[in-house]
């Protein structure tokens, strides 16, 4: 769609991610929305995360989003990179939770999770043990649920709009 202002011409493009756009953004983002439902209840919470290529690699506590993934398996996982509310790209991905607890795949988990790029002012809950931002040398003494969700399923979609271009210049 193009829209002329002014006898300026505005594109506005709406579509769909392709395959390498859509890895690149889950590669890149360490922020995303994970969804589960059980027992009536959908309940939908930002996370952070690792990704391989393959899984989505989370770490957490006990409580309401780990009671949900155990009694259903089945998500839903949302990224995005919205650069303002005309020009964003977002990736929904679909996939099967698996609780890691056991060596090696426990500890590819949490090294995924430790060799992110995260931001230099960031959450507590990113720093896996007390020596952050220097990884652990002891993956075995890391607290909490290590998981990974096995992705079946991937959907992106974008838009693009030249009008803030215009508008700031």
């Amino acid at each position: 769609m193009v829209l002329i202002l002014s006898q300026k011409k505005i594109l506005v493009m709406f579509g769909k991610l392709g395959n390498i756009q859509i890895e690149e953004l889950l590669y890149k983002q360490v922020i995303g929305r994970l969804g589960c439902h059980a027992d009536g209840l959908t309940y939908v919470v930002p996370i952070s995360f690792a990704y391989d290529g393959e899984y989505i690699y989370g770490h957490t506590q006990e409580g309401m989003k780990l009671d949900l993934m155990r009694k259903n398996p089945n998500l839903c996982f949302e990224v995005d990179d919205m650069l303002d509310m005309a020009n964003w790209k977002s990736v929904i991905t679909w996939g099967v939770f698996e609780e890691l607890k056991e060596s090696p795949d426990r500890n590819k988990a949490l090294k995924n999770l430790i060799g992110r790029i995260l931001p230099l002012i960031s959450s507590e809950t990113t720093h896996l043990s007390p020596q952050w931002p220097f990884p652990s040398n002891d993956l075995e003494n890391i607290e909490g649920v290590v998981f990974r969700i096995r992705l079946t399923e991937k959907s992106g979609r974008y838009e693009y709009n030249t009008s803030a271009a215009l508008f700031a210049g």
